[in-house]
């Protein structure tokens, strides 16, 4: 199935404003099919002057009449006439007559999708930039209820100000991932000075849960608040605004324990404000699992941390050793060994810093190339490393084998193929959706024949490459001069793809 984006960018059609208008209206298809009872498309005209649904929304509060999406679909020709019409007019357009869906008799309704410049730009108003076209189920028709019939004044202003350009507001909170309130959740209509006209029974059932025990219809919603939260130290700066009906924001009431997410919708009429809709769910639950995540993503932080402190410690204790030997096997030994804790601890370090568990390994490398220094300076000789290309973001599993394996590899192009010798070393990273490919190059000596050693730095890498990150490697010479390391990963389909072209080029050391 076509994305949102896709769409929008293979029909040619708006610029980068009315992409960013629609995203944020599509965000409340869910709202606006709940609160009209009917199944809600969006569409967007094209190139062959018709149109292609960009989104549909089924109610949650009624039976669904499309059982399949009309996403990334051309429009049926029986609704063609009704939103062409609605586009080039500019009004909304309803049909004259119940039109037939299946055999089910059916109430349609388009209406243009206006997008308002943004307050001090230069852009000109302009017309439609789509149309959303509602589907009521007629053969459901009954006595609707005072909810029912609220709801559907809800819904008539939303769309009367999408018609106009006052809805979706740019300037409104983003909406969370998790826990933004629903119709269903529970619903309150303010007038223009924030008394409630209206309150759904879910609404009643929130406020009863944070203290509230009275009716809310005919009072005030601030002062309501303003009792439920008395005494209270932390209070949201934004929720005065929020329960008055005046901005398009979100705020939380917390109270006894429990927590209502509160969003309000101002309503206007030709600029005017004449009212809001608020929607308020209890998040008490989904706000104990964010604070428990928090908690846990610290104390993950902290053993990283801790790591990483106590692998500095050993490979600190590494190098003391290795000074204090009087034989060089010894010596070179524990400085590899060294050099190898050093390399996890940076992964580890890494990880304490961010909030999940993938790390940037292009920032990690950058230290790892580092390492070099102390290579170089130990073997007398000069060495400029660089890197191109990028590694991205990976988790830790892949990350802590690659750095140690990074790490082994440029250490040997500076002890054996850079010995007494000036030269440089070469990292060049390749990420894809599904693989990653590193060239370790040196314009050293070389192999030997041609053949590569069997030392344990060379057991080291192929345990790492082959066996813990199911990849290849392969040695040889340069057709100039040096050696060529080539280290190919498969990436798992599902882990991070984001990179960034990297540039390092250390001086001499």
């Amino acid at each position: 199935m076509s994305t949102f984006s896709n769409i929008m960018n293979n029909q040619g059609i708006g610029t980068e404003s009315d992409l960013e208008w629609m995203h944020l209206l599509v965000g409340d298809a869910q709202l606006i099919a709940d609160l009209s009872f009917a199944d809600t498309v969006f569409w967007i005209p094209n190139k062959d002057r018709s149109f292609v649904a960009l989104a549909h929304a089924r109610p949650s509060s009624s039976n669904t009449l499309f059982y399949r999406d009309f996403v990334g679909k051309p429009i049926k020709q029986e609704w063609r006439a009704q939103v062409s019409e609605a586009y080039e007019s500019a009004q909304i357009v309803e049909s004259s007559a119940p039109a037939w869906y299946e055999e089910t008799p059916t109430r349609v309704r388009a209406i243009p999708v206006i997008r308002r410049p943004r307050p001090g730009s230069q852009e000109p108003q302009g017309g439609p930039i789509a149309v959303i076209t509602l589907h009521t189920n007629l053969s459901e028709t009954r006595s609707p209820s005072r909810q029912e019939k609220t709801f559907n004044t809800c819904a008539d202003d939303l769309l009367r100000m999408i018609s106009t350009g006052d809805f979706p507001d740019v300037d409104s909170a983003p909406a969370p991932t998790r826990g933004a309130p629903r119709a269903s959740d529970g619903l309150i209509r303010l007038d223009v000075e924030g008394v409630t006209t209206f309150a759904s029974p879910n609404a009643l059932s929130a406020f009863n849960r944070i203290g509230y025990q009275d009716e809310l219809e005919g009072e005030s919603l601030a002062e309501v608040v303003t009792k439920v939260v008395k005494g209270r130290m932390n209070v949201d700066e934004s929720l005065p605004v929020v329960v008055m009906g005046r901005a398009p924001w979100r705020a939380d009431i917390d109270n006894g324990g429990v927590t209502i997410s509160v969003r309000a919708i101002p309503v206007r009429n030709q600029g005017q404000r004449t009212g809001a809709i608020l929607l308020c769910r209890d998040v008490t639950e989904l706000r104990h699992q964010e604070q428990a995540l928090i908690t846990k993503d610290a104390t993950i932080r902290e053993i990283h941390h801790r790591v990483k402190n106590n692998l500095q410690t050993v490979a600190s204790l590494l190098r003391i050793q290795a000074r204090r030997s009087k034989s060089d096997e010894a010596k070179d030994a524990l400085s590899q060994a060294m050099r190898r804790v050093a390399s996890i601890a940076l992964v580890h370090d890494a990880l304490s810093e961010g909030l999940s568990q993938n790390v940037d390994f292009d920032d990690v490398f950058q230290r790892v190339l580092k390492l070099t220094a102390e290579v170089a300076a130990s073997h007398g000789t000069t060495v400029v490393s660089s890197a191109t290309g990028s590694f991205g973001r990976m988790p830790s599993n892949y990350a802590t084998p690659l750095a140690v394996a990074i790490t082994e590899l440029v250490t040997n192009a500076v002890e054996h193929g850079l010995a007494d010798r000036s030269g440089k070393v070469e990292v060049v990273a390749n990420r894809t959706s599904g693989s990653l490919t590193v060239k370790i190059l040196d314009d050293g000596a070389g192999l030997t024949d041609g053949e590569l050693g069997d030392g344990l730095g060379t057991q080291i890498v192929r345990t790492l490459i082959e066996g813990e990150l199911n990849g290849s490697i392969t040695w040889g010479n340069r057709p100039s001069r040096g050696t060529e390391v080539t280290v190919e990963i498969p990436m798992a389909a599902d882990e991070s793809t984001d990179t960034r072209p990297i540039s390092y080029i250390s001086g001499p050391v």
